[in-house]
């Protein structure tokens, strides 16, 4: 048994095979996901588990250099912005349009579906490197 970490298989398998620039994203429940786009779906019921949850555990796991965001977040969700600057205080965001962010999923290396049920409480995390 994996002793730090994620425990889930999947995720953890995606991060062992992510290389610098390559992306991964967070979803609410509600964001579409290509079908060419590897799914987990950690997604139980309404709010569970959080967007933040989800995101506080891959950030640990995960080194990250930039990450890309819905523009809509800024007027739409506040809250989650905060909790999101909070988390990445010197690491650049890129905002994107709603449309855009989506189109820029089919890119990703797998989309880790959550229960948040709040408006664009999305998030696209490229990857950085440990050295």
């Amino acid at each position: 048994m994996k002793k730090l970490g994620i425990l889930n298989a999947d995720i953890a398998s995606v991060l062992a095979y992510m290389g610098h620039t390559d992306t991964i994203a967070i979803a609410d429940c509600g964001l579409p996901i290509p079908k060419e786009t590897q799914r987990i779906d950690l997604a139980i019921r309404k709010g569970l588990p959080s967007f933040v949850e989800v995101l506080d555990a891959v950030q640990d796991d995960m080194v990250i250099e930039k990450i890309t965001l819905a523009e809509e977040i800024k007027t739409h969700n506040q809250e989650i912005l905060v909790k999101i600057r909070e988390r990445f205080p010197n690491t650049p965001i890129q905002f994107v349009s709603h449309e855009s962010f989506k189109a820029l999923t089919v890119h990703c290396k797998a989309i880790i579906r959550t229960g948040e049920a709040s408006p664009y409480a999305n998030i696209i995390l490229h990857s950085g490197v440990n050295f």
